[in-house]
């Protein structure tokens, strides 16, 4: 449990599960909330502080002109190299951490929803949280969602699921789930009954 007074949840869920809507929408009801994925594109972004490491761990190919990392570039070196995976993740996972934990101690809101998508995977995070909140959806509309917003092929979208924790166990690691196989509405009516038990989790 972490160890402030600030009370954090993680929110995990698959790739197409419905996490930045999730994450939306608890922000619209107050909630503070601290993304690793924005938090990566920041770093990763032209002038971003991970860029000079980027270049001298993978060269200039996967820099994009602007300045930024060619993202698409290293997505299909990681997912087909583990050694470059490893590498990447040596280099971003601290600070990803180090800044999550400066924006959760900064935060306001009456609770901090912390987005961490490898959460189940990445050792550590778990401690770091007061809740794991999990994201769900069939793996058929994972893939369907994911398609209709990247382009990316359904083997790619399958392979990048396969690489993540299986459904199974990021439910066996919730205390709450989000059943995001329906509509935003339905989306919005389970979030807003998890922001008025985390208001009350957060004042005790």
């Amino acid at each position: 449990m972490i160890k402030s007074r600030r009370f954090v949840v993680g929110l995990t869920g698959g790739i197409g599960c419905g996490k930045s809507a999730a994450a939306s929408e608890f922000e619209r009801l107050g909630a503070s909330v601290v993304d690793t994925d924005v938090i990566a594109r920041e770093l990763t972004a032209a002038g971003g502080a991970a860029l000079p490491h980027v270049k001298a761990l993978f060269g200039d190919a996967f820099v994009l002109p602007g300045g930024a990392m060619d993202r698409d570039a290293m997505r299909e070196r990681v997912f087909s190299d583990p050694a470059a995976k490893r590498a990447l993740e040596s280099l971003l996972h601290p600070m990803i951490r180090e800044e999550s934990q400066r924006r959760i101690a900064a935060a306001t809101g009456p609770y901090v929803v912390h987005v961490v998508p490898l959460l189940v995977e990445s050792p550590g995070y778990r401690e770091r949280v007061d809740r794991v909140l999990v994201v769900d959806c069939p793996e058929d509309l994972q893939v369907e969602r994911v398609r209709g917003r990247s382009g990316l092929a359904e083997a790619q979208v399958r392979a990048i699921i396969a690489q993540q924790a299986a459904r199974a166990a990021r439910l066996e690691a919730a205390d709450d789930v989000i059943d995001n196989g329906g509509t935003l509405q339905a989306l919005a009516g389970q979030v807003a009954a998890l922001d008025e038990r985390y208001r009350k989790m957060a004042a005790k």
